[in-house]
């Protein structure tokens, strides 16, 4: 499709955005940049930025992993490969940094193929959802915005959404990670009917409130679902949310935690982001790095195509 390499950019994204458990997510404007090329045998892998030094450089890694298992999907596979990532994306923090590294891996072995004009976007969504378990993080990955995706009879579907502009995420890192196996772990397996229907109900408007208002982000991101049944877990964090919502902030735990997201929103005078920043940096904790972002609008790109990938 594109020659002998590629370079593909993939962002973060925070999936569940509170009631939109396993199903609502937001692609962010930090990314992880990876170059695929075609080489006459063998595997090289380097890594740089995040991950440096602890990531494998060997066919275990998984942007590897994705990256072949698109080639099996495709029915291709090159002598060799060399794959160079510059990676920016805290892993372990709950900023879907191994729905990147899967995303990355399938778009960059579909842009390689020389047998495929474009990128397949549903065909990719379907193979990222079943290799990263769940499509709430490798959606938005893939096509940007905010999305909401769900299962079907064929796999993984998902629905992109245009955010409001005046919402700006701030996402709060903290120094420890968190295994997202381990967080799902201590779900309940039944919710009382109460809160089920109160997390449709928010899940709804949360939908409204990323989309026309954001001014009711506090109440859509309210949830009963899953944050306060992991605090164990992650106390700090759970902790600052409740700090952060007392002060009248849209916070919520980022994807499995422990990172935090706050959706702040820009008034019409521009005074509502900047008054959040302040109020988060009066909250948050000395050892977290706070990391004001916007909302990524592309999702994954091709760049030697300066441009976002393309269904057929």
């Amino acid at each position: 499709m594109s020659g002998n390499a590629v370079r593909v950019r993939v962002p973060a994204t925070s999936a569940n955005l509170g009631p939109g458990f396993d199903c609502a997510g937001l692609a962010l404007s930090r990314h992880d940049v990876l170059e695929f090329a075609v080489a006459d045998s063998g595997l090289a892998v380097e890594v740089s930025g995040v991950g440096a030094g602890e990531l494998p450089t060997d066919g275990s890694h998984l942007v590897v992993r994705a990256f072949r298992a698109a080639c099996a999907e495709l029915g291709w596979s090159p002598a060799g490969l060399r794959v160079v990532a510059e990676n920016s994306i805290p892993q372990g923090r709950g900023m879907g940094s191994s729905a990147a590294a899967v995303v990355a891996g399938v778009v960059g072995a579909w842009a390689l193929c020389p047998d495929v004009q474009s990128v397949d976007l549903d065909a990719v969504l379907r193979l990222t959802t079943e290799l990263e378990g769940h499509p709430d993080n490798v959606a938005p990955c893939l096509l940007g915005g905010a999305t909401l995706s769900w299962m079907a009879a064929g796999g993984a579907r998902a629905a992109r959404l245009d955010v409001e502009p005046s919402v700006v995420p701030v996402v709060l890192v903290p120094e420890h990670t968190l295994s997202t196996h381990v967080a799902r772990g201590l779900l309940p397996a039944t919710v009382p009917h109460a809160d089920a229907a109160h997390a449709a109900g928010r899940a709804a408007l949360l939908v409204h409130a990323l989309t026309r208002d954001p001014r009711l982000l506090w109440d859509a991101t309210e949830d009963r679902l899953h944050q306060r049944q992991r605090a164990a877990a992650m106390p700090d964090s759970i902790a600052l949310v409740d700090r952060l919502r007392e002060r009248g902030l849209a916070a919520v735990v980022s994807g499995a935690g422990p990172s935090v997201l706050v959706l702040a929103h820009a008034s019409p005078g521009g005074g509502g982001s900047a008054g959040a920043l302040r109020t988060i940096g009066e909250l948050v904790p000395p050892a977290w790095t706070v990391l004001p972002m916007g909302v990524d609008g592309d999702g994954a790109a091709v760049l030697e195509e300066n441009s976002q990938v393309s269904s057929r």
